[in-house]
């Protein structure tokens, strides 16, 4: 018998050690995951075990817990700016667990962060539970409205900030960290956008893109933490929302008013603002398409293509009617102007090119007065009906002349394009006067479909391993001091030849660089990762 006791302590005791327990690899723990107390050694499981074996009562057996390395930061598009690492199992989603809020404000992120989750969204909820993400507004007043927290503990993971759009932010982490990893590691994020306006800009003018395809993009830019979406909708090829002050001028293709309002709200339930714009006094071909006596006529009688008469009142009126409109259905409190390419400017004489627009000129402004002047006076004019919507503007840099007697309204915003065109000035130009700037720059930024003149597809390489917010112009940066006059900028897809790529193209073609905008635009330093690591990164997070 004392034989046989002595054979099964041995097996007891293989079979132990043997299941990994007593290798230094287990602890027990508190309710947070950290370790408390020491691990058993290799002689102690022994000892233990042959003890257990040689009792008519075995001692229970302890339920181990592991002990956890500091967690690693969590790798997201754009990148989180500080994360502060701890031990833990971090925090993995299952079938069950709730989502919970603090304040009737953050109903829509819970919604949706729990049903892309698979979780149970269950409100306004003062009760503590396993596996639970709540969302909470905290009292943070100075803080950046974009910011946020996210802490994982317990197994339980808190999304704070001063805005339901900071949290919508951190919504997106968990999100992209779950997607990348299967979790959201142990610790605390803080996290907040380098730059205040992060776009995207579409020309649905000389190519129709459907309301389905254009609602998938506002998914993607919800998820980036993008937080606006231009829409260049009127042009020389099309006007492509519906009108009800001027039914005559919308394509035969375009988007009727109820599938804008659905755009619209999708894009405010992502914190996207949506921007419009309807460019003038270029442009407008196909306003003037329907109203071919407002058309800009040279001294010769050429018409000049998408140039309006800014001499004539009824070219006003048109314009400011459709603004008026159109102010009703995009309630953002962005507005772009256009005011780019105007034909009348790109002749060497307009004075006497058009003597229309230089006695109108000369009435208006003194017998100094220039077509450049009317220009710019057609700019503030349109300016005022916009302004009376509350709204803040931008004009394309193009848009702004020098050595006129009439200046710019300053509360204008320069959407930085080109240094291209007649009488082209430098970013520092604008920015040495005071004017705020949104880096739309052609060198980096321009997806030009077809890829006509000198334009070539941007690939999201050149952007994230060369381009920031102050390379405006070219690939020079602007000094330092004026980085906070650079509120942020917006990658655009013109469709000059409309085409030239399908939808899908579209969509395949921006996807990389898009990424690498936002990543320049949310996080001012030098990427964390190669740009291999990133394009791989992007595959898992989505």
């Amino acid at each position: 018998m004392t034989q046989r006791r002595g054979l099964i302590a041995v097996a007891v005791a293989a079979a132990v050690v043997g299941g990994g327990v007593g290798l230094g690899l287990w602890a027990s723990s508190g309710d947070d995951g950290s370790p408390v107390g020491a691990a058993l050694s290799p002689s102690d499981s022994t000892s233990t075990s042959s003890r257990a074996a040689n009792s008519r009562t075995p001692t229970p057996t302890p339920s181990p817990t592991r002990v956890y390395p500091l967690s690693r930061t969590p790798r997201t598009i754009p990148a989180v700016r500080s994360h502060t690492p701890a031990r833990g199992p971090g925090w993995r989603p299952a079938k069950g667990e709730r989502v919970v809020v603090d304040d009737a404000d953050l109903v829509d992120e819970g919604r949706l962060i729990a049903g892309e989750l698979g979780l149970t969204y269950a409100g306004e909820a003062s009760d503590v539970r396993a596996g639970d993400v709540r969302l909470a507004l905290n009292d943070d007043e100075g803080a950046n409205p974009e910011s946020y927290a996210m802490t994982v503990r317990g197994g339980r993971v808190t999304i704070s900030g001063p805005s339901d759009a900071g949290v919508f932010y951190g919504t997106r982490t968990l999100k992209q960290e779950v997607h990348g990893g299967g979790s959201a590691p142990e610790g605390v994020v803080h996290d907040q956008p380098a730059k205040p306006r992060r776009g995207f800009m579409l020309d649905i003018a000389r190519k129709p893109f459907t309301a389905s395809w254009i609602e998938d993009r506002v998914r993607e830019l919800g998820d980036l933490k993008f937080n606006e979406l231009g829409l260049h909708f009127s042009d020389d090829q099309g006007f492509r929302i519906e009108s009800t002050s001027h039914p005559e001028v919308v394509s035969k293709d375009h988007l009727t008013k109820a599938q804008v309002r659905q755009i619209v709200d999708l894009a405010a339930a992502r914190h996207i603002t949506v921007v419009p714009e309807i460019d003038s006094p270029g442009h407008l071909g196909a306003v003037l398409a329907a109203h071919p006596d407002l058309q800009l006529r040279s001294a010769s009688g050429v018409a000049r293509r998408g140039a309006i008469d800014i001499s004539k009142d009824a070219s006003a009126a048109i314009v400011d009617e459709l603004l008026d409109e159109y102010a009703g259905l995009f309630p953002g409190d962005q507005w772009h102007l256009g005011g780019d390419e105007y034909q009348a400017l790109t002749v060497a004489n307009p004075q006497a090119s058009f003597p229309q627009l230089a006695a109108a000129a000369t009435k208006a402004y003194g017998s100094g007065g220039t077509v450049a002047d009317l220009t710019t006076g057609w700019l503030n004019d349109r300016a005022d009906t916009v302004r009376g919507h509350d709204r803040t503007m931008r004009v394309w840099n193009d848009g702004f002349f020098r050595g006129t007697s009439v200046t710019a309204a300053k509360d204008l915003q320069v959407a930085y394009w080109t240094g291209k065109e007649i009488g082209a000035r430098q970013p520092v130009a604008y920015l040495s006067a005071g004017r705020k700037v949104l880096n739309y720059n052609d060198e980096y930024l321009y997806y030009v479909l077809g890829e006509p003149q000198t334009f070539v597809y941007p690939t999201g390489r050149r952007i994230y391993e060369q381009w920031t917010p102050r390379v405006l112009r070219g690939t020079q940066a602007v000094p330092a001091k004026y980085d906070a006059q650079i509120l942020g900028g917006s990658f655009a897809v013109w469709c000059d030849l409309a085409n030239s790529q399908t939808q899908a193209q579209v969509a395949a073609g921006i996807r990389m660089p898009l990424r690498a905008t936002v990543q320049k635009l949310w996080d001012p330093g030098t990427p964390p990762l190669t740009w291999a690591q990133f394009k791989s990164l992007a595959d898992k997070v989505g």
